[in-house]
């Protein structure tokens, strides 16, 4: 299934963003998880996110009309070692700013690769974003690199590190940009909130 899904701009900064009534997704995570890939498999729409084998690619906020019903965003990913560190500090900078202050975010979704461990800048996303009150989503990517038994594994792992903090665990997903697998899913949750919204 194909999306109709168009590019609005990039921007440096959140208030350069349009102002906008259709809700907001925001997708962020590490350099190199597979953003750009699974926005691609998610809309069908092959190059419209860039995609690059070299981390950092993304470092502007992109913007995209998803079938003139919601927006997605796609955010520069963090820990991206190459980058100086003053450009990684305005990027998490912006980024944050963002998140805090955009009036019709409705949910991010967390980006992380599904064959590590929970690693402590992705752990400290999440914290992040509970503490400021920002109503988010966990996308394990690149379920297709590995066996179905070591990404239960990993999916364990994080479960048991989430429930040491967490009652109630965070939505999650499941995904492979080549298999395709979790589209369906993943675009049901938010046809889901967007029927909620418009009631």
């Amino acid at each position: 299934m194909k999306l109709n899904a168009k590019f609005i701009s990039s921007y440096d900064d959140y208030k350069k963003c349009p102002e906008n009534s259709l809700p907001e997704y925001a997708f962020i995570g590490r350099s190199n998880v597979g953003k750009s890939s699974l926005i691609n498999m998610l809309t069908g729409v092959k190059n419209l996110a860039m995609t690059s084998s070299k981390p950092g690619k993304t470092q502007l906020i992109n913007m995209f009309n998803i079938e003139d019903s919601w927006i997605l965003t796609d955010l520069p990913g963090y820990g991206f070692a190459k980058a100086s560190q003053s450009s990684r500090i305005k990027w998490g900078r912006m980024v944050h700013d963002y998140l805090k202050n955009r009036a019709n975010l409705t949910n991010v979704f967390l980006l992380v690769d599904s064959r590590h461990d929970p690693m402590k800048s992705d752990l400290e996303q999440v914290s992040w974003l509970a503490s400021n009150g920002i109503p988010f989503s966990l996308v394990f990517t690149k379920a297709d690199k590995q066996s179905v038994t070591q990404t239960n594994r990993n999916l364990a792992q994080w479960a048991k590190v989430l429930g040491e903090d967490w009652e109630e665990l965070p939505k999650s997903f499941t995904t492979s940009s080549e298999s395709g697998k979790g589209k369906e899913e993943l675009l049901a949750y938010i046809h889901e909130i967007n029927q909620q919204i418009s009631k």
